[in-house]
């Protein structure tokens, strides 16, 4: 029997692939706005910026409505394309993100599975507007007994402000009985270790860690959870 109750997904990376909404997005964006062909070089610059302002969020030195406007400003300014159209751009981004619904490794079905034994519960730092779009389109919505968007909480994940809502609010009264499963070594599982609870880190891409986080769990394939809850 698994020493697991409660399910703590992390969307962006972990559940969905986020790279094929962002490269989709950011393309039919630049159609519709006519700043010309977006290269798989300017995606590159982009996706580069777009994580140093995150991590900017993540450590608190930034407050969310500055960090997407702004990373779009820098990269227009790097691309040399008109800066005044960022805001704007970063507006009409949020919804397009949800236009693209990709999930990793069979994510929905072993979602689905695990909802029999486990409560299921969603955390996430996107924007409202782009993440219940995302949770709606993939059904997830639906499936989750529990869904934290950081800009409704108040609070971005690491923060432990954050991690004690989603304790609270989700009944979690015995937090060894918790594990948050998240892509990012820097919002989820620094996250799980504010918290106190158990992390897995998803990583794909074999990423090392150059951190002093030693997450619980290391996993390359979502099908690799069976093993641990």
């Amino acid at each position: 029997m698994s020493k697991y109750k409660y399910l703590l997904w992390d969307i962006d990376g972990t559940i969905l692939n986020f790279e094929k909404a962002e490269k989709r997005a950011i393309r039919t964006l630049f159609e519709k706005f006519n700043l010309g062909e977006c290269t798989d070089e300017m995606l590159s610059c982009y996706i580069q910026i777009n994580k140093k302002y995150w991590k900017l969020l993540e450590c608190g030195e930034m407050e969310k409505e500055r960090i997407l406007v702004e990373r779009f400003v820098e990269f227009f300014e790097k691309e040399g394309i008109r800066t005044d159209a960022a805001a704007e751009f970063n507006k009409a981004y949020q919804l397009a993100l949800g236009d693209t619904i990709a999930f990793n490794d069979d994510a929905l079905d072993i979602i689905k599975a695990q909802k029999k034994n486990y409560q299921i519960i969603i955390v996430t730092n996107g924007t409202a507007i782009a993440q219940k779009k995302k949770l709606e389109r993939s059904g997830l919505d639906k499936i989750a007994d529990n869904i934290f968007i950081s800009e409704l909480v108040g609070y971005e994940k690491p923060s432990i402000h954050f991690f004690e809502r989603v304790i609270a609010k989700a009944g979690i009264d015995d937090i060894s009985q918790a594990v948050i499963i998240g892509d990012s070594l820097t919002s989820d599982i620094q996250g799980g270790v504010n918290a106190g609870i158990d992390t897995c880190w998803y990583n794909p891409k074999e990423e090392i860690n150059d951190t002093n986080l030693k997450p619980t769990y290391i996993i390359k394939n979502l099908h690799e959870l069976c093993e641990i809850v």
